[in-house]
């Protein structure tokens, strides 16, 4: 499956409610208890990309998926890290969006000098840690009975990647805004079609031989 990715902007707030909206309804996979309508998610994006990316995969002009980063802590030593999180609607899982969303937002992420992204993975999903531990995630350590619903206390693994090297004296990340309209910036855009691409080719090598 083929896809765009691009910086999300606040017209998009219905597909990402609709997007994320299982995640809340329907399993712990979110902590939230209440799924946020179109205007909250409008709200939320334009509020995260006053620093850090949200950004959506597009077929067709339809949303397929979207990840963003957020700040990991308030206090000032914490600024090169980020929580990372990716959603795929769901009938179109399996098909590397996630993936390619994460590579996008990574390279973005890099670009503005962050060193370290984190995810936290509600407990039980092997699928999700075996996804994130293929992009490099390493297993940091897990949050015993840490959030409660749908009737019982969940645990959270957290993992952590590495974005770019630990050097002493790291300038402040700079804010994505600064980033807009550069060619950097458009670069790391396409980070993730590549594996598009790569999924193309194998699918069109598959039909070939058939």
């Amino acid at each position: 499956m083929s896809g765009v990715i691009r910086l999300a902007t606040p017209h998009d707030g219905a597909a990402i409610a609709a997007i994320y909206r299982p995640s809340v309804v329907e399993s712990a996979t979110s902590f939230e208890l209440e799924a946020p309508d179109a205007a909250e998610m409008a709200t939320r994006v334009t509020s995260t990309m006053a620093r850090t990316p949200w950004i959506v995969c597009t077929t067709s002009d339809d949303v397929t998926g979207y990840a963003y980063a957020s700040r990991h802590r308030e206090r000032a030593a914490y600024q090169w890290s980020v929580e990372v999180s990716a959603y795929v609607r769901q009938d179109v899982r399996r098909a590397g969006i996630a993936s390619a969303l994460y590579d996008t937002l990574f390279a973005i992420l890099a670009l503005q000098g962050f060193r370290n992204a984190f995810a936290g993975i509600t407990l039980p999903n092997p699928a999700s840690v075996a996804f994130h531990e293929r992009l490099g995630f390493e297993p940091i350590g897990i949050f015993r009975e840490i959030g409660y619903k749908q009737g019982r206390w969940h645990d959270v693994q957290w993992l952590g990647r590495e974005l770019a090297s630990h050097v002493v004296n790291p300038p402040p990340p700079r804010p994505l805004p600064d980033l807009v309209g550069s060619i950097e910036l458009e670069v790391a855009l396409r980070a993730g079609e590549s594996r598009f691409r790569s999924m193309d080719a194998k699918s069109a090598g598959l039909t070939r031989s058939a």
